[in-house]
């Protein structure tokens, strides 16, 4: 019986770094967390121990810190090519290279006597700007997304129609509040692309059709977000999601004489339905290996 090593990458983990844009007195401050992978010729440190071609993990960390004090933080998907090609196209032994950054959005903080202020800040919430860029050789490929995006609607949702199956106990209703926390990540096609408008644009189409379609279901919701925001980028190949269902149930509030037209629900935290879906274009290109490593889309 042969053994041999399998595919394999290293890296460090979670870099975090906050890079402050001091070139006008009004700052901007790009908050990161960036996982540096490198794949390559590495067999030998598997087999014999020998560190010979092994650029150190914390070499990689330190590299996040020069080539942003070198080039600035435009943006993920930028600094995440910046940084994949710098390993891919420096060291012969690096043949690829998974380049993970995560972006925190903060806002400024509006003061009542002056507005937005030059350098203050407040976190804006859970949502988080994600990207991952896979460069092989000259094949690079950018996905893009977000996860935290918590939106919900007080009405204009229905669920019913379902099969009444052994141990089906829930109540077909035909007005809910739909409450979810979206994870999206787009594929793109090619990295000639103006990353900033494009991010916006898909956020907004994503909010958009969560907003304005009616809805039958969760599922029914995602496919339609999703289809938008193919239909109006062309520069996606495919989009996935992982919604999960923020259940609200109705409070039972006759035992003390009241009524309850939909006003006072309760706001469960788990179990919850996961809902988990692709939509790709006909005509996309193939992934390959982009999406490995992606944790928590199909």
């Amino acid at each position: 019986m042969g053994i041999s090593l399998g595919y394999n990458q290293y890296g460090k983990a979670e870099c975090h770094m906050v890079h402050v844009d001091r070139s006008t007195p009004v700052h901007r401050i790009t908050d990161v967390t960036v996982t540096s992978q490198l794949i390559g010729d590495f067999a030998e440190t598997h087999l014999t121990g020998s560190n010979a071609k092994v650029i150190a993990t914390d070499t990689q960390k330190n590299t996040v810190y020069a080539l942003a004090r070198q080039h600035g933080v435009a943006n993920p998907e930028a600094f995440g090519l910046l940084m994949a090609r710098y390993f891919v196209d420096g060291f012969e032994q690096v043949t690829g290279s998974r380049q993970e950054v995560n972006l925190d959005h903060w806002e400024r903080i509006s003061t009542s006597e002056g507005g937005p202020h030059d350098h203050a800040f407040t976190k804006a919430g859970s949502e988080v700007r994600t990207c991952v860029v896979t460069k092989l050789g000259a094949d690079e490929t950018v996905i893009s997304g977000l996860t935290g995006l918590v939106v919900l609607k007080s009405t204009g949702s229905e669920f019913h129609g379902f099969p009444d199956v052994p141990y089906t106990s829930l109540v077909e209703t035909d007005d809910r509040i739909l409450a979810t926390a979206v994870s999206a990540r787009w594929r793109y096609v090619g990295t000639d692309i103006d990353w900033d408008k494009s991010f916006s644009s898909i956020r907004q189409t994503l909010l958009d059709k969560f907003a304005l379609t009616h809805s039958l279901s969760l599922q029914q919701t995602l496919y339609t977000m999703g289809e938008a925001a193919l239909e109006g980028h062309p520069e996606v190949a495919e989009i996935r999601f992982s919604m999960p269902n923020k259940h609200h149930f109705l409070v039972d509030l006759d035992k003390w004489g009241l009524d309850n037209p939909n006003e006072v629900w309760y706001a469960a935290d788990r179990p919850y339905g996961l809902i988990e879906a692709s939509i790709v274009r006909d005509d996309a290109p193939p992934a390959g290996s982009a999406w490995e490593g992606v944790k928590g889309f199909i």
